[in-house]
């Protein structure tokens, strides 16, 4: 799967009402693909599944 394959989505709390500017994420089987929504064509951030997990937690408080 080439870079331009992949399915990007925002976060459902981005609702274009001031929200609309915050990072897309795409998934694969072996990487979580992260990048800036206003820059979707610049640098992106690919990290493991597990890492993904572990700052989704943190970012939830927990």
């Amino acid at each position: 799967m080439n870079r331009n394959d992949r399915t990007w989505f925002k976060s459902s709390y981005s609702d274009g009402e001031g929200g609309g500017e915050c990072v897309e994420v795409a998934l694969t089987p072996r990487t979580v693909h992260v990048r800036d929504s206003k820059r979707k064509h610049g640098p992106r951030l690919s990290i493991p599944p597990a890492a993904w997990a572990g700052f989704l937690v943190y970012a939830a408080g927990g």
